[in-house]
């Protein structure tokens, strides 16, 4: 067999979901091919499943009733992006904002990490935090909403 068709076949064995492969040709020549193939194992944290329902039952009690609160109360700012909240701009040093506070807009009222760069999120309103949605160090997803501002 010419060196360019063995190359070809161990492209295309390379291209397929083929794992393995063994071919006898007339002429007595044998080739056989194998691919290391990796797998992705995730395991899952074992919890109660009470206390899943349970959790979840809360959470969504909770967010219903901040929602409801929220309209009622004032202004939400949300998280632009996906990323850890850090109401700190670093462990030693006093939060940016407190609950009572009053901001305007363009203040810095926390940071969000994401892919190890700080981002510095600002009021988009006038008022005072009537209420910290996010606990500092918390991961938080875009829309989340993470003040209030009345």
């Amino acid at each position: 067999m010419e060196y360019e068709k063995i190359k070809q076949l161990m492209e295309d064995m390379g291209n397929s979901k083929l794992t393995a492969i063994d071919i006898d040709f007339p002429d007595g020549t044998k080739i056989s091919m194998k691919k290391d193939v990796k797998q992705v194992i995730t395991m899952a944290e074992n919890l109660p499943v009470e206390n899943l329902s349970t959790k979840k039952e809360e959470n969504v009690e909770t967010k219903e009733e901040k929602s409801e609160r929220t309209l009622e109360e004032g202004n939400i700012v949300k998280s632009p992006m996906v990323g850890t909240f850090y109401l700190k701009p670093s462990p030693d040093r006093e939060p940016y904002v407190q609950v009572g506070q009053r901001v305007k807009k363009g203040d810095v009222l926390c940071i969000i990490e994401a892919m190890k760069l700080m981002n510095e999120i600002e009021s988009e309103f006038d008022g005072e935090i009537i209420e910290i949605l996010v606990n500092d160090e918390e991961p938080v997803e875009y829309g989340k909403p993470l003040f209030i501002i009345k």
